[in-house]
């Protein structure tokens, strides 16, 4: 509990600690304001007469820079006046000083056309000689000319000479070319001969053998034509994929090839059920490869594949299966058919779709967890701000609550200071009261103690209480 002291009754009361600090704090916050509002004005006018002297200066700048100017424009047009006059007699004495001149001039002309005959006649001579010095020249170059048409026209006739020995070495080197060509020209024939035959031969050869083989025969070969593909590049191109045969037939049908692929951590990248089919010539009854897209998708379907691909040599006119990959999604969804040497693409092309494909998932759920993440922040920020908001609103009520208790001690304190302002003038008008208090005015209608006061000896003296 810390003690208050009024400055004018003296009279100390009591505040805790929490009441001390609120009332020192608005003590100096309410002077703070107040000296920063006196401040505030005090700046506010020093800026305004900054302006006023400001304005004042600069226009006392532009009159004297005004009046200035119109001092120059007078000394100008002063000179300007000086310099008309000034022209006007230089011309004049121009005028005179050429017409002077002009005499002169006139005699020196008549000088120098003298000289200029003179010099005439001097250069003539000298032209004379100098053409009489280039005649001799000339005659001089016109033997040395003669001179090299001689040397020229050997240098003529040893080139020609040696051009014509060179073509005659050109054309034979070209004939034994010709020779040469015609030669591999025949070689190549011969080779190019043979190996049509020996086309002829492998194509005879597989009529043969397809024409000896059954229907299941030419199925199982295409099925080994791919496995022996994928072979050739698996442990290069897909060290962790799975491509076996299709031998599970819980659910009542099969395919011919199962084709899966996982990462690292055990995901699936792509799945792929494979259909291979072949038909031989001699067949009687051609089937369509949408015969078999019900019975693909099926398996592709049961054994949880991603994709469906039927590999066939059907159709072998057909140009739309013989351009390339076909999708036939419009059927059955994410079903491909394609011919057998697009077998090792196709896993290539899905492969790296899906791939791809996880990338964007990865991203996609990285990006969802990001916003799960902004989610929660807005969500713990809202409960910041609203737990804020509530504790600053029970701040504001006990804030107020505390400048009510502090108006009312103030309100106390004021009937207080009144209370003991009232005592000390009582106390005032006691204390007189007793200044003026005698032995004289005690006695004055006191016989008995008047006598008592007269023995000892004290009388006339003042007492006080």
């Amino acid at each position: 509990m810390n003690e208050i002291r009024c400055p004018k009754c003296n009279e100390v009361f009591k505040v805790d600690e929490s009441g001390f600090a609120d009332i020192v704090r608005q003590v100096r916050d309410r002077e703070f304001e107040k000296s920063i509002r006196e401040r505030e004005s005090l700046l506010e006018e020093d800026k305004n007469k900054a302006v006023r002297l400001a304005e004042a200066h600069t226009k006392n700048v532009l009159q004297a820079e005004a009046a200035k100017k119109e001092a120059e424009i007078a000394e100008l047009r002063t000179k300007i006046a000086a310099f008309e006059t000034e022209k006007k007699l230089a011309v004049t004495e121009a005028i005179v000083k050429a017409e002077r001149d002009r005499d002169t001039l006139q005699a020196t002309l008549q000088k120098k056309e003298e000289a200029i005959r003179l010099l005439e006649a001097e250069a003539s001579n000298r032209i004379q000689a100098e053409a009489a010095k280039k005649n001799a020249e000339i005659a001089e170059l016109k033997i040395q000319i003669k001179t090299q048409d001689v040397a020229k026209q050997l240098a003529v006739s040893q080139a020609v000479h040696k051009a014509e020995k060179e073509r005659d070495t050109f054309a034979s080197e070209l004939k034994a070319m010709e020779a040469e060509h015609q030669l591999l020209e025949v070689s190549l024939k011969d080779k190019h001969k043979a190996e049509l035959k020996s086309k002829d031969d492998m194509i005879a050869y597989y009529k043969d053998m397809k024409v000896r083989l059954s229907t299941k025969m030419v199925g199982e070969t295409l099925e080994q034509h791919c496995e022996t593909q994928f072979n050739q590049i698996r442990a290069t191109a897909f060290p962790t994929a799975y491509f076996e045969k299709d031998n599970d037939i819980k659910t009542g049908s099969k395919g011919d090839y199962i084709y899966r692929e996982k990462d690292h951590d055990g995901n699936e990248i792509v799945s792929i059920m494979f259909e291979m089919k072949n038909e031989g010539d001699e067949t009687a009854t051609k089937k369509k490869n949408e015969d078999f897209f019900k019975e693909l998708d099926k398996d592709r379907r049961e054994k949880g594949c991603e994709y469906a691909v039927l590999v066939t040599l059907l159709e072998p006119d057909s140009e739309l299966y013989n351009s390339g990959i076909v999708d036939a999604s419009y059927r059955y969804p994410k079903m491909y058919v394609i011919r057998p040497q697009f077998f090792i693409p196709m896993i290539t092309v899905l492969r790296n779709a899906s791939m791809k494909a996880m990338e964007y998932k990865a991203e996609l759920a990285l990006v969802r967890s990001q916003n799960i993440d902004i989610m929660h922040f807005e969500e713990n920020l809202e409960t910041f701000k609203s737990g804020f908001s509530r504790n600053y609103e029970l701040a504001s009520r006990r804030f107020k609550t505390a400048i009510e208790e502090i108006d009312k001690t103030i309100d106390h304190l004021q009937k207080t200071k009144e209370a003991l302002l009232s005592s000390d003038n009582n106390l005032r008008l006691a204390n007189n009261k007793a200044e003026e208090l005698t032995v004289k005015r005690l006695t004055r209608d006191n016989p008995t103690m008047a006598a008592k006061f007269a023995e000892l000896g004290n009388g006339g003296r003042a007492v006080t209480t």
